[in-house]
């Protein structure tokens, strides 16, 4: 997850501005080599991969909480290099089509869409529906992956978690604090906020993907202001990375490893001192 919100960093907010600031340069690159077609699918391949791989870890943790038998043969480094595999190269042959998609110009200016596109393909309805199925695969279909594991496995915590309550009480009359309760209504937490966060910061995007397309091929009237379309592109590419940071710092694990990082160069100078 790491890795491919970092490569939508990469593709996406510096590899776009350096034909911008080298304008003449690329200018006459694009003359010979399809350099913004590579482009633009090396980066909805890596988004599309930033999306799933969020879709698969979710996923993960339905598996490691909900089916403890599943989780023996499931939760191991084989079939996570196995899913981790399938999905990148998945989501690389998905997005080929963006290179017959675009000419091999960019733009030279700051716009969400970075690459020109000829006339014949803005208005063209294959190339219309072609470009409606990317938006549902991504992020129509992980909407609903998300919130139905999400749901299921928080409906999965609450019915242990009351089970638990009801031993508890047959077994002592008192309520004293309970460390595995407070873990299960933490874990709640995060599983509500990682589903919020992600629909969340892509739905304004979304909508103006599918309205503007639909406005293309003559099904509306009402164009959306340029201010929704930054304003999607800017909380999509927020999306990438908040998912991985709300995992990791959640952790327990996580958060142990992060102090020791932070106080290990101190520790080696006392060490040293002594």
């Amino acid at each position: 997850m790491a890795v491919a919100d970092r490569l939508v960093v990469i593709t996406d907010l510096i590899l776009r501005q350096i034909p911008i600031v080298y304008r003449a340069q690329f200018e006459f690159l694009w003359w010979y080599i399809p350099v913004c077609n590579i482009h633009a699918a090396l980066l909805f391949a890596a988004t599309d991969c930033s999306v799933w791989f969020t879709v698969t870890f979710t996923f993960d943790r339905f598996v490691a909480i909900c089916c403890q038998n599943l989780k023996i043969k499931y939760c191991t480094e084989r079939t996570a290099t196995v899913v981790l595999g399938t999905v990148s190269v998945l989501s690389c042959l998905k997005n080929i089509f963006w290179c017959f998609m675009f000419r091999g110009g960019y733009k030279l200016y700051n716009s969400p869409w970075f690459c020109i596109v000829t006339i014949s393909v803005r208005y063209s309805r294959i190339w219309g529906v072609i470009e409606l199925l990317h938006y549902i695969l991504t992020p129509c279909v992980p909407f609903i992956l998300i919130l139905l594991l999400n749901t299921l496995t928080v409906r999965h915590i609450l019915v242990a978690s009351r089970a638990r309550r009801r031993l508890r009480g047959h077994s002592s009359g008192e309520n004293p604090r309970d460390p595995e309760m407070e873990s299960r209504r933490k874990s709640i937490i995060l599983l509500f906020v990682i589903s919020g966060n992600f629909i969340l910061l892509w739905s304004v995007f979304m909508v103006y993907s599918v309205w503007s397309r639909l406005l293309w091929l003559g099904y509306g009237s009402v164009f959306l202001p340029v201010l929704v379309q930054e304003l999607g592109f800017m909380l999509q590419l927020l999306s990438c990375c908040t998912n991985t940071c709300i995992y990791a710092v959640t952790q327990t694990k996580f958060r142990e490893q992060l102090k020791n990082v932070v106080k290990y160069p101190f520790t080696v100078v006392v060490k040293f001192i002594k």
